[in-house]
């Protein structure tokens, strides 16, 4: 099963694709994470990335491409995985498909969480509250004005996504609105019609 979850930042992408690690037992490929990863790391597109994030915008394709290719040849991998966060871009889209296509596969279905956007700065500043509740370290994109500055990143760059996929005909919508147990029941019954 391999699947890329679409949506704006705060949709709950990371929520309902840890939901379908723990049902379907494969991996969830955050390039957020992965990128937070190796820039506490401090490697060498750690360091590239870092000045990126730090200004709220997107890593380059480059960096963005590698670290998925590198990371969807892992062995837990084998069985599928879960794309959160990426592709973000149309050429991005394009080296997905071209990568997995070399890799003698392909995606098994896209799922877009559709959201209201101004219940997505309510999410994101509650995201930030409980973070700082619970003594963890609150992410710098959960600011409201960097967290606005993604927001329109994603409408310039990432919704022309929902037509690319609409046109291989492996989008599905999901109402990203409905409580997280909601979405979850939604995301498996579009699972279940593959």
């Amino acid at each position: 099963m391999r699947l890329i979850l679409l949506g704006p930042p705060g949709a709950g992408k990371g929520t309902q694709a840890q939901r379908l690690v723990e049902k379907h037992g494969i991996p969830q490929l955050s390039t957020g994470d992965m990128l937070r990863a190796a820039v506490a790391a401090g490697t060498e597109i750690g360091k590239r990335a870092k000045a990126v994030m730090d200004a709220g915008e997107l890593v380059s394709d480059d960096i963005v491409n590698t670290i998925i290719s590198e990371r969807i040849d892992q062995p837990d991998c084998a069985r599928g995985f879960i794309l959160d966060g990426y592709p973000r871009t149309l050429v991005q889209a394009d080296a997905v498909e071209a990568m997995l296509s070399a890799k003698g596969t392909k995606l098994d279905s896209v799922i877009e969480l559709l959201v209201d956007d101004k219940a997505l700065v309510g999410r994101i500043v509650k995201r930030a509250e409980e973070a700082a509740a619970a003594g963890q370290p609150v992410r710098k994109d959960d600011n409201p004005e960097v967290f606005q500055d993604r927001l329109t990143e994603y409408y310039k760059k990432t919704a022309p996504l929902t037509g690319y996929y609409y046109a291989k005909g492996t989008l599905r919508t999901v109402d990203g609105m409905l409580s997280i147990d909601a979405v979850t029941e939604e995301i498996e019954a579009v699972l279940a019609s593959l």
